[in-house]
């Protein structure tokens, strides 16, 4: 029985080239899709600080520094743990 033509090495060669090219193309798109989520997640979790800060009426430099405090002990604690 006979099988079709068999490809040549070059044929193989440019198909593999055109596959990976599109493979490239398609990761490129979704590296720009999942850039996108994760900026509209940080833009997300700043609305909410931002909210935050201002229900409780500290403004930036307060918070900074209370966030700042907490971190100095958390960090103390756990070395004496």
């Amino acid at each position: 029985m006979a099988r079709g033509q068999r490809k040549t090495v070059e044929t193989k060669i440019a198909e593999k080239e055109e596959l990976v090219q599109a493979l490239r193309t398609r990761l490129k798109s979704e590296q720009g899709e999942l850039d996108a989520l994760y900026k509209e997640k940080r833009e997300k979790d700043m609305e909410g600080l931002n909210q935050l800060l201002e229900e409780s009426g500290l403004d930036l430099d307060e918070a900074s520094l209370i966030i700042q405090e907490y971190l100095q002990n958390h960090t103390s604690q756990e070395r004496y743990a």
